[in-house]
């Protein structure tokens, strides 16, 4: 558990599930699949740079911040980048 909701980043939350991966810049990405109150969350995270900065798309549509919301489907898709392609 600790693994899939700290470091993957993938947590229940009342309101949604929240998506906030912490991962080593040395991973690429990764895929999982989770159930979360009965809608399969299919999830894809690409490292695009270094750091954690997130962008989320909910079935092809963007989403200010990390919370999925509760969605009345059966299957949504979540894609995930990470990192920032500035340089600091």
């Amino acid at each position: 558990m600790a693994i899939t909701q700290w470091i993957l980043g993938i947590r229940p939350d009342y309101d949604g599930l929240r998506i906030a991966p912490v991962m080593p810049e040395s991973w690429q990405g990764y895929r999982a699949v989770r159930e979360f109150r009965g809608v399969v969350y299919e999830i894809e995270v690409h490292r695009i740079g270094a750091g954690n900065a997130l962008s989320i798309t909910v079935d092809g549509d963007p989403i200010a911040g990390t919370l999925l919301p509760i969605r009345d489907q059966e299957r949504v898709v979540v894609d995930v980048a990470l990192g920032s392609l500035s340089e600091v």
